[in-house]
């Protein structure tokens, strides 16, 4: 892989183990939009950022290599050996081997904490658009402008300071519906002081009660909020889909979401972040081709 610093953009050239739509849409982000096939709109760390590709080669448009390597390389997690995981998962348990084939290009996004405690909690049962959409509600509403791309203004996802003073009532205005005290309670806990240090050192257990005593926050939401948001690839998040997978992988029955983290837990361990989200796209897009929802 080489990155290069041309005409304004960056160009990396040979990337592997890198899908632009994949990255996208397999359910880790809800702050981008799609301009057209392989091109697309990113807002994160202050910025608005412009990423196309074709084949092998990635654009980020507009940005320079002070930029890349402050920012983007560790946004879209450069340094980690996806080969390698992908490889080590397979050898775990050939079973999953179609789903990290069809996913091949994912790559655990590196988010920030305060935005991805809140966008999941929008995201209970709710569809990824819709969620989307409040999330760019909110960024417009309370966030600053992040950048005009294409003559399009883009806006980042409101700062800890100003989620203190978005009330209830607020996140009602923008349809959050049974979510806004959850939100209100998330903010409450935000402004005294819960940030990504909280967690240094503590083990995923820990981590994930602090996150569970906030309102709202289950299992399911505080295991992205810990993969998506603190980088710990252990976790995994069960939802609708990947109950759906597991049960057709490995249970071929009804099985309970307990049921299915603790098999994760010992089956995949520190890659089961990983494993979920190969298996989250491939289930998801299968159901697609199928005219499934």
């Amino acid at each position: 892989m080489k990155v290069l610093e041309k005409n304004g953009n960056i160009i990396i050239k040979d990337v592997t183990d890198f899908n632009i739509e994949q990255i996208f849409e397999c359910g880790q982000c809800f702050h981008f939009e799609k301009l057209a096939d392989m091109d697309y709109v990113t807002v994160a760390y202050g910025r608005a950022l412009r990423v196309s590709q074709s084949g092998s080669e990635v654009v980020l448009h507009k940005t320079d290599m002070a930029e890349y390597n402050a920012i983007w390389k560790k946004y879209f997690d450069m340094d980690t050996d996806y080969t390698a995981i992908k490889n080590r998962l397979i050898e775990c348990d050939d079973s999953i081997r179609d789903a990290v084939r069809k996913a091949y290009g994912i790559r655990i996004l590196k988010q920030e904490f305060h935005e991805m405690l809140l966008s999941f909690i929008i995201s209970q049962n709710k569809q990824i658009p819709h969620i989307k959409q409040i999330v760019k509600n909110i960024s417009e509403k309370y966030g600053t402008k992040a950048g005009n791309i294409m003559g399009n203004d883009y806006y980042n996802f409101p700062d800890v300071l100003k989620i203190r003073d978005i009330t209830e009532e607020n996140y009602r205005e923008i349809k959050t519906g049974f979510r806004a005290p959850y939100l209100y309670d998330a903010g409450r806990f935000l402004s005294e002081g819960l940030n990504e240090a909280t967690f240094d050192g503590l083990s995923y257990e820990a981590a994930k009660d602090k996150l569970t005593a906030i309102k709202g926050v289950g299992d399911k939401v505080a295991n992205c909020v810990l993969l998506f948001g603190l980088g710990y690839t252990n976790a995994f998040p069960v939802d609708v889909w990947v109950k759906r997978v597991m049960e057709q992988v490995y249970f071929k029955e009804d099985t309970s979401k307990d049921v299915i983290m603790e098999f994760a837990k010992q089956k995949f361990g520190e890659y089961g972040g990983y494993a979920q989200q190969y298996l989250f796209y491939y289930v998801r897009e299968n159901a697609v081709n199928k005219g499934q929802k």
